[in-house]
């Protein structure tokens, strides 16, 4: 990236405001530029080899170059942004044959991560996965196109890996599961019906809601390896 001071241009202070509370809220400036350019390329808002200019985007998002230099940093830790010497920062690219060596962390690490939630999740996170069963089961067979499978399926994910208990385990199944969205998503178009994938999710949550530790466990990786199969049929 070219060199340049580290201020950006003055932005209309509405949304100059709008990104410094959300700024605040997420505990700095770094923080919401990844989690902001994390969305984007997870769901190929950003597609692979989008060059990302920290400049460029410290505008968009009304901050300075320094936290998106950070965020930039963080994400090539998660293998959602590459560095080449000379030439630049750049959204990485979708390899699909990652999808085997996702997959074989996932099935060991999914099933972990909600045979710990069944046993240690709080009153707020079961009552809160029964609220999702819920409405994955309000939703009519073949109703739920790709975007609000995707959306459902990261809610579901992230809420058992949040009430897992153990943080390091959190941190590497998002960071996985972010990976396997982006192949999602790169071949979304040429998916089939998707919504058998989501109600996979209803009997999983009502395990860990209920306490089901061995149940669950065995649907997480029943889920993992159906998502293989699923992304493989199309490739």
């Amino acid at each position: 990236m070219t060199s340049a001071p580290d201020t950006v241009d003055p932005t209309p202070p509405a949304r100059e405001a709008e990104a410094r509370e959300r700024a605040r809220l997420a505990g700095s400036f770094a923080e919401y530029a990844t989690t902001v350019l994390r969305d984007r390329l997870i769901v190929l808002d950003l597609q692979p080899g989008t060059p990302l200019n920290d400049e460029a985007l410290g505008r968009e998002l009304g901050i300075g170059r320094t936290p998106v230099r950070e965020a930039l940093k963080r994400l090539e830790g998660e293998h959602l942004v590459t560095v080449y010497p000379r030439r630049g920062t750049f959204a990485s690219a979708v390899d699909l044959s990652d999808l085997a060596y996702i997959t074989e962390i996932r099935e060991r690490l999914e099933p972990l991560a909600a045979e710990r939630a069944a046993r240690s999740a709080s009153p707020e996170a079961r009552r809160g996965m029964r609220e999702l069963a819920d409405a994955l089961e309000r939703l009519q067979p073949g109703a739920a196109g790709a975007a609000e499978a995707l959306r459902y399926d990261l809610d579901v994910h992230r809420s058992i890996y949040a009430a897992n208990g153990n943080p390091h385990l959190e941190e590497d199944l998002r960071k996985y599961d972010n990976l396997a969205t982006r192949i999602w998503c790169f071949v979304a178009d040429r998916l089939p019906d998707v919504s058998g994938n989501v109600a996979e999710h209803i009997a999983l949550l009502r395990d860990i809601a209920e306490g089901r530790a061995a149940e669950a466990a065995e649907h997480a990786r029943e889920h993992v390896s159906g998502f293989e199969r699923l992304v493989r049929s199309v490739i």
